[in-house]
């Protein structure tokens, strides 16, 4: 019996195409060769730690910002502040207490600058902003755990459990029963 060639394509070659065209693109993603802005000289673990303290300092600062526009909550939300800041020196690589380098060359002792996102009129709304940056670090935070190493994917998954925890506590009533 004679062998003839099929004018359309078997599924099975049609899997194995895509499937190969698939890999490719992911191999081709993974790749940070030639990608502007990545500086391979940095070791992983100093970037994520780097990033993970300025967005612990972002935060920080909305929480500044927040209770210094409505005092009332000021109260409210000191400790989840100090938690905050408790992240960012646990993130940090200096050792407390020793001066740490900024990012422009001089020492951390220069203060922070004014949070980039205006504070809501109503602290209503302030606190539903503050539980939303909150739980959009801790999903960030989270998504950053794939590619972490060991203890430091183990301490991004404990600061974004406390950062959902964070955003349940501004989002809900003190005082009031279930």
């Amino acid at each position: 019996m004679p062998w003839t060639l099929s004018s359309r394509p078997s599924r099975r070659s049609l899997l194995a195409g895509a499937a190969g065209a698939a890999g490719t693109v992911l191999l081709a993603g993974c790749s940070d060769a030639g990608s502007p802005g990545t500086d391979t000289g940095i070791p992983l673990e100093r970037r994520m730690r780097e990033a993970a303290v300025r967005d612990s300092a972002r935060l920080l600062e909305r929480y500044a910002a927040t209770a210094a526009a409505h005092p009332a909550l000021a109260a409210r939300l000191a400790p989840l502040h100090a938690a905050v800041a408790a992240h960012a020196a646990a993130f940090s690589l200096t050792p407390p207490g020793a001066p740490s380098a900024s990012p422009a060359g001089g020492t951390g002792a220069a203060a922070p600058a004014p949070s980039a996102e205006p504070v809501a009129p109503k602290p209503a709304d302030a606190l539903t902003a503050l539980a939303d940056a909150e739980r959009s670090l801790s999903e960030a935070r989270t998504i950053d755990l794939a590619g972490a190493p060991g203890e430091l994917a183990r301490m991004l998954a404990s600061v974004a459990a406390c950062g959902a925890v964070h955003a349940y506590l501004l989002t809900s009533t003190p005082g009031a029963t279930p």
